[in-house]
């Protein structure tokens, strides 16, 4: 059977980060007069890409943009890594005006056809089709992207905060604080009793027909198998044992990384927690596909760790919903 990792399209490695050049002042201006690096546009968490890969633009499009903008805020610009071809540095449209014009950039100009025609995609869309570079480095960029959005402000005195070393640190010019990117650790667990069955929840912000495997976030000062234990208990009332690590993956929506576990219900009887979880049920292999197929329910689309885990427990991908013909 395949290798659980392998079914986590967000958790593949994109470019070589070179950490350790980040803070020499002079390293991003200096990749941005060369011709050779490559720039990733993010419009609206969007990225372009034509025939399943991202399109990167040149150098030039940073420049004309923001002349474009003149008196706007500095643009925030992020080194993502480096390629086997090049460097890539993470550029943010500010205007939906901006897109047609850089698809210039991005084409280089050239002529395309219907079938090649440049799309502005998320990562949700396109994630499980690209390759691991492309994966790694989108998953990479919506990440920092995400935080730099809501952390322009001094988290102690309020100043506007500056970018450095690279876009990986906002400075206080103030109190001269450092900020660096966070991310939120979250525990997510495929649970199954003694007859092998699998207690999935649907939550209340998908409208009760859509069932996952449960999660929740890590809290100060407690391990990840305390928050297994935890979480469960709260949400279906099942007390579990035989915490196992599985595999984690970034979930950059807007800032946590999923960490997944297997575990044992020591009991069946379940109870929903009715705010956050309306509720929980117990799925045999057949009682899921039959429930799938019928369109009875929904499960995670499997660009996530949960559709991961349930496919693993499934033994492999569970039936996708039949389509009815006229």
């Amino acid at each position: 059977m395949e290798n659980f990792a392998e079914r986590l399209p967000l958790s593949r490695h994109g470019l070589d980060r070179a950490c350790a050049q980040r803070a020499d002042t002079e390293f991003l201006p200096t990749l941005l007069t060369d011709p050779a690096t490559r720039v990733l546009w993010l419009h609206g968490g969007n990225a372009p890409v034509r025939q399943g890969r991202l399109q990167f633009a040149s150098f030039d499009s940073v420049q004309y943009d923001d002349a474009a903008q003149e008196g706007a805020e500095p643009r925030v610009l992020v080194y993502l890594g480096k390629s086997k071809e090049a460097h890539v540095v993470l550029a943010i449209a500010r205007r939906d005006e901006d897109v047609e014009r850089l698809g210039e950039f991005i084409s280089g100009g050239s002529s395309v056809t219907q079938g090649e025609k440049l799309q502005w995609l998320g990562l949700r869309d396109v994630a499980a089709t690209l390759s691991a570079e492309d994966a790694g480095t989108f998953v990479e960029a919506i990440a920092i992207a995400n935080w730099h959005s809501v952390h322009q402000f001094c988290p102690r005195c309020g100043a506007k905060t500056v970018v450095s070393q690279s876009g990986w640190v906002r400075e206080c010019p103030e109190d001269k604080s450092q900020h660096f990117p966070r991310t939120d650790p979250a525990v997510i667990v495929a649970i199954t009793d003694d007859q092998d069955r699998i207690l999935l929840g649907a939550n209340a912000a998908w409208g009760g027909k859509r069932f996952s495997v449960l999660a929740g976030f890590v809290e100060p000062g407690e391990s990840l198998e305390a928050a297994v234990v935890r979480e469960i208990q709260e949400e279906a009332g099942v007390l579990v044992t035989d915490v196992t690590y599985m595999g984690s993956q970034p979930w950059p929506f807007p800032a946590s990384l999923m960490l997944g576990f297997t575990a044992k219900a020591t009991t069946s009887t379940v109870q929903a927690d009715g705010e956050e979880i309306l509720s929980v049920k117990w799925f045999s292999r057949e009682e899921l596909a039959e429930a799938v197929e019928k369109g009875e329910m929904n499960i995670p689309a499997s660009v996530s760790i949960a559709r991961a885990l349930i496919d693993h427990w499934y033994g492999g991908p569970v039936p996708e919903p039949r389509v009815l013909e006229n």
